[in-house]
């Protein structure tokens, strides 16, 4: 059976869901506050139009990477209550997603903002 939710519903949805990651989810807010700054640290020393391209990737990716990665811990969870080695992996699997992602905007912001800095002092 097919539900339809109006599109303000699914936005409404969407909304309850960040909400929901914010409060529960230490590593997305970590996160959120890391974007923070290096959008702050891209205003500060006026990065290029392509420089904000690949900063944006960056950031969207791990936070959409660490909602997924909230999402496959709570099904797991659901559907595994106890330990057991098949989730286990499964959530080893996604936390070393949202790792790769935060190394890989970790070299991205360093490429980007460690030649304006060394250039600003």
């Amino acid at each position: 059976m097919e539900h339809k939710h109006s599109l303000l519903k699914s936005f409404g949805y969407a909304f309850e869901g960040l909400v929901a990651a914010i409060k529960k989810g230490r590593n997305f807010k970590i996160q959120i506050i890391l974007g923070v700054l290096a959008i702050a640290l891209g205003i500060f020393l006026n990065i290029s139009t392509t420089e904000w391209l690949a900063l944006i990737i960056a950031i969207t990716f791990v936070l959409v990477l660490e909602l997924v990665n909230t999402s496959i811990e709570a099904v797991v969870d659901l559907a595994s209550p106890q330990i057991h080695p098949k989730a286990k992996l499964a959530k080893d699997v996604v936390a070393g997603a949202v790792l790769i992602a935060s190394i890989g905007s970790l070299i991205i912001g360093i490429l980007l903002f460690l030649p304006k800095l060394i250039l600003l002092f």
